[in-house]
């Protein structure tokens, strides 16, 4: 049941993104223009943050292990996460209501430039989880190396670097993935990378996406071939047998 829930949340993010925001939205209006209407919405947004806080906490177990093919990039990517969807959903309300707090002291005239400085990091901590819960962000391996992003930056590996994955012994669903570089001076960054030498695993098996990775470096004549599907049928006929086998299309 989770899992339905899971996918149908990360096939229709967009959406259930935009509805979010149009609800954030009606909450600054009320608790900052019609303060009794804002005092009757409380109770269903805490109840509604309380539920999707749960399920995003609940999701984070999930690590499929899959890619998505994406041929017009062409890429394999591993799959949006639900968790960041229902996180940022979670941060909305408060948000949306410490927002509208300053809207109905402004108008009052009692505002102060401590209220309006403290409300800046709600502003960029939202942003930050809408642009990652939207886009998708996570690890993609392209015919030219591997690529992490997320919404300050990125980190990019040739598989020239011959990068080599491993799951830290006795860790049983590591959240990240260490990689050793035979050759770092081929890396790239830009803007601020989430980390140097890790590869997110909170939304892929970690062991999944080792074998993937160790097969490329292995077998250079396949790369160029990557983000195409009979490309990923043939990769995944090549690596070990694993629990939730799954083919998945473009979820962009």
């Amino acid at each position: 049941m989770i899992g339905k829930v899971s996918a149908a949340m990360v096939q229709h993010r967009h959406v259930v993104l935009m509805l979010g925001l149009l609800v954030a939205s009606v909450n600054v209006a009320a608790v900052g223009f019609v303060p009794t209407f804002g005092q009757r919405l409380f109770f269903p947004l805490l109840f509604l943050t309380l539920a999707v806080l749960v399920l995003a906490l609940i999701t984070m177990g999930i690590r499929p292990a899959y890619f998505v093919v994406q041929p017009q990039i062409p890429a394999l990517a591993t799959p949006a996460p639900a968790w960041k969807v229902f996180i940022a959903l979670g941060f909305l309300a408060p948000a949306s209501a410490s927002i509208g707090a300053v809207v109905r002291s402004t108008r009052a005239g009692i505002a102060s430039t401590f209220d309006m400085l403290a409300n800046i990091p709600w502003f960029v901590l939202i942003v930050l989880l809408l642009v990652e819960a939207w886009r998708g962000y996570g690890v993609q391996l392209h015919p030219y190396g591997i690529r992490q992003r997320w919404a300050l930056g990125s980190l990019t590996v040739p598989w020239e670097a011959l990068p080599a994955a491993q799951i830290p012994p006795g860790v049983d669903r590591p959240s990240r993935l260490r990689m050793t570089i035979a050759e770092p001076q081929l890396v790239r960054r830009r803007g601020i990378p989430w980390s140097r030498k890790s590869l997110r695993t909170d939304n892929i098996d970690a062991g999944f996406l080792a074998a993937a990775i160790r097969h490329y470096v292995c077998h250079p004549e396949h790369r160029a071939a990557i983000g195409n599907q009979d490309e990923y049928e043939r990769l995944l006929a090549e690596l070990p047998d694993r629990d939730g086998r799954r083919d998945a299309g473009d979820d962009s």
